[in-house]
């Protein structure tokens, strides 16, 4: 397995315009607002535990489900947005208001350490009654993600101490010892937060909890059966109706299909990987493996969007990837992303990490406005102009967690081992970083993603000899690099998509790096029904798609684009802040002498026309309007 392991966020500094600019929006915008919005909302007042508790702000539905629930998941996923935010740049206010929720939290525990505002509040006789549905150690997993990362950024414990006696309460209640619950959440992520927590303390017995959770999942006799009839409910009534919903259908070392709910698929195969690192479980990597295959061969969007169907909110058949229906929830392609990192870290690969760039770039990017405070929950790849981006949802799971990725960005960007420091993306940063020959500061200095042209500065505090990696991604071609000027045989030094240049390093080193960036088609398997004579343009790590209003003239699925055009990039300095745009020669269908014919002999006419397409991300920021990434070719 690697040795490598992720350089922290706040020891990356963003400096490129592209994350600058998106660190800067959620700092200063998204994270106040999303505050203003819990406490709008009344999740903040929950936390006070009001008595009587006032009525459901979403009542149940016909599954006899509220999302009040994982109400407490919300507030553990802002603070943990906030906490990032505060690391790099500490503010009174930000850290008032964490301070305020950990008085409600402190009030609220209750004496043998129970955290959990919805059943302190409204069920306090069914604490552990249905963990199949009701999310009480997916609420603890968020809090104490947040916990320890408001204790990383500011060296307070209090909430972290408040999250960590909860902790020992859980340890009590489930495991295989006698008196013992045999256990596990329906929605996973307590095991990342007790890996989590592993690292910080050091202590053994959080990885031990979270290895119980992953390995007693599945396991027979079925504890959501047996826990649905203590409730007196017949387990074949639940409504999903396979426990592949929440992977627990079988023990996770026999999974070899992705199946269920797509970002509880993605949070428990990173906390597999998370595993598989820490104990050297070869077991877990190899099912990791598999399973890492048949999402990216047949289930996985041209963006990284994960989970076509919104009944699941996730996973159906392979090839299954409808477009203007795509369910592709935010939090699903974030938590590809985590996959992706924690599988990198397995093995230093480059099909990880394009998959992390691509989960990156597009899946997960567009959840969030370019205001920085409006949000997509489902990411389909065709409109009709009717989805919008919305100031709040229901479920407002998406909108921190767009934010706690953004303002952690950095930690994605570099790696290092004893003797390695490995780049993974680009967009310019500098950072200094520990080997054990030394310190190391770099630069990397660049535009990307809408220039493939890289300048890395290398500062050893002392001249001394490790490998520098550098990610060749897999969409570029011949790709060329040199040192101080040196050329650097690109082809003979890359192996697994990372290009090792070992030298004696000393001050004054720089790397130029290009990659280049050319319009490319691509094309689907064949398999993909919807997609069938349909072209999709990339440049880079980014997937294009044409939208209405860079194509006036009606609804873009008119639009197609010949085979023979060329297909250009324009930098476009009146968009967005300056971005690189697609251009090619096309046609548009015309509906003239249509009027009140539904069906005729002879084909609509075709006019020519310039399609215009932005990157998927950016879609959806200047009002209604149809958009498409899967041209029609003709």
């Amino acid at each position: 397995m690697s040795a490598f392991k992720p350089v922290r966020f706040v020891d990356v500094h963003l400096e490129g315009d592209f994350w600058r600019e998106r660190l800067e929006t959620v700092l200063t915008r998204t994270i106040p607002s999303q505050h203003i919005q819990l406490s709008a909302h009344g999740i903040l007042e929950a936390l006070t535990l009001p008595n009587p508790p006032p009525p459901l702000r979403f009542p149940r539905n016909h599954h006899n489900f509220t999302v009040q629930v994982f109400w407490d998941s919300d507030v553990g996923k802002w603070i943990e947005a906030a906490s990032y935010a505060l690391s790099h740049r500490r503010d009174a206010d930000i850290e008032s208001k964490i301070e305020d929720i950990t008085d409600k939290l402190e009030r609220a525990q209750a004496p043998d350490g129970y955290v959990n505002c919805w059943y302190l509040q409204r069920e306090p006789d069914k604490r552990w009654t249905n963990l199949r549905d009701n999310h009480e150690l997916y609420n603890l997993g968020h809090l104490l993600e947040g916990g320890i990362a408001y204790f990383l950024a500011t060296g307070r414990r209090r909430l972290l101490g408040i999250l960590e006696r909860y902790v020992e309460h859980v340890r009590t209640t489930f495991g295989p010892g006698p008196n013992q619950k045999r256990g596990y959440c329906g929605h996973q992520e307590i095991e990342l937060a007790l890996i989590r927590l592993y690292h910080l303390t050091g202590e053994r017995k959080h990885l031990d909890l979270a290895s119980y959770f992953i390995n007693e999942r599945g396991r027979q006799p079925h504890y959501f059966d047996e826990e649905a009839r203590r409730r007196d409910e017949d387990p074949k009534d639940f409504w999903a109706k396979s426990y592949e919903y929440n992977q627990s259908h079988m023990p996770v070392r026999e999974q070899t299909k992705v199946v269920g709910h797509a970002v509880r698929a993605m949070y428990m195969y990173t906390a597999m990987a998370d595993l598989a690192a820490v104990l050297k479980d070869d077991s877990l990597k190899r099912t990791l493996e598999v399973l890492w295959a048949d999402v990216i061969s047949s289930k996985m969007y041209i963006t990284s969007g994960l989970g076509p169907a919104e009944a699941n909110e996730g996973f159906t058949e392979d090839y299954d990837l409808p477009n203007e229906t795509a369910y592709a929830e935010t939090c699903a392609s974030v938590a590809l992303i985590f996959w992706a990192q924690r599988m990198l870290h397995l093995d230093l690969s480059g099909k990880y990490a394009d998959v992390m760039e691509q989960a990156l770039f597009n899946g997960a990017l567009t959840g969030l406005a370019r205001d920085g405070q409006h949000y997509f929950y489902s990411n389909p790849l065709e409109s009709d102009g009717r989805h919008s981006r919305w100031a709040w949802h229901h479920c407002p799971c998406c909108t921190m967690n767009s934010s706690r990725l953004v303002a952690s960005v950095g930690s994605y960007f570099l790696s290092r081992s004893d003797e390695a420091i490995a780049f993974h993306l680009y967009g310019g940063i500098s950072a200094t970083v520990r080997l054990a020959g030394g310190q190391v500061a770099l630069r990397e200095v660049s535009a990307y993603p809408w220039s493939g042209d890289i300048r890395i500065e290398v500062k050893p505090e002392t001249p001394f000899a490790f490998d520098l990696k550098l990610r060749i991604p897999g969409w570029t071609r011949n790709a060329t690099a040199s040192v101080n000027g040196t050329p650097v045989s690109v082809e003979q030094g890359t192996k697994d998509g990372y290009l090792t240049i070992a030298r004696r390093w000393q001050a004054g080193d720089v790397v130029a790096l290009e990659l280049p960036m050319p319009a490319q088609r691509i094309y689907a398997h064949p398999a993909v029904r919807m997609d069938v004579g349909r072209v999709a343009l990339k440049r880079g790590p980014l997937v294009y798609c044409v939208e209405e209003a860079d194509n006036p003239g009606g609804p873009v699925q008119r639009l197609k684009l010949p085979r023979q055009s060329t297909v250009k990039p324009e930098r476009r300095a009146d968009l967005f802040g300056g971005i690189v745009t697609l251009t090619a020669d096309a046609t548009r269908l015309q509906d003239n002498g249509w009027q009140n014919t539904l069906y005729r002999s002879d084909p609509p006419a075709e006019t020519p026309t310039t399609v215009t397409a932005l990157p998927y991300y950016l879609w959806a920021n200047r009002g209604a309007g149809s958009m498409l990434v899967w041209l029609p070719e003709s």
